[in-house]
């Protein structure tokens, strides 16, 4: 694990290690896939270095977006929240959504949306 983890990081990778040493899965290899599993999180998150410099320069994924923090939102976070935004804004949401998540029951309830606009 990065010297530079949170705590809710680590706990999880040592989760993951106890787990697969538990199941037998993954033997003697444990201790790089958990590392893997938690690092690509720790990515997706924006929690890593590199994600936190896009960010600062403006290149992160869901930077101008027009829901708020949108990669780390849930499915039904979201579509909860579609029915409020205009058609540009679904549309913007839409070709982000299919070009990174690309969630099924997310897309078809901003189709659903689209077209009754």
């Amino acid at each position: 694990m990065s010297a530079k983890a949170s705590p809710k990081r680590e706990r999880e990778f040592k989760q993951l290690e106890q787990r697969f040493k538990k199941e037998h899965r993954y033997e003697g290899r444990e201790e790089e896939v958990a590392a893997r599993i938690v690092n690509k999180q720790r990515a997706q998150y924006g929690e890593t270095a590199a994600e936190k410099a896009k960010d600062k320069i403006g290149q992160s994924p869901d930077r101008g977006l027009p829901l708020h923090n949108y990669q780390h939102l849930t499915t039904e976070q979201i579509v909860r929240q579609l029915a409020s935004l205009p058609a540009s804004g679904l549309r913007k949401l839409r070709a982000h959504e299919a070009r990174h998540k690309n969630r099924k029951g997310v897309l078809e309830k901003m189709d659903r949306l689209l077209s009754a606009c």
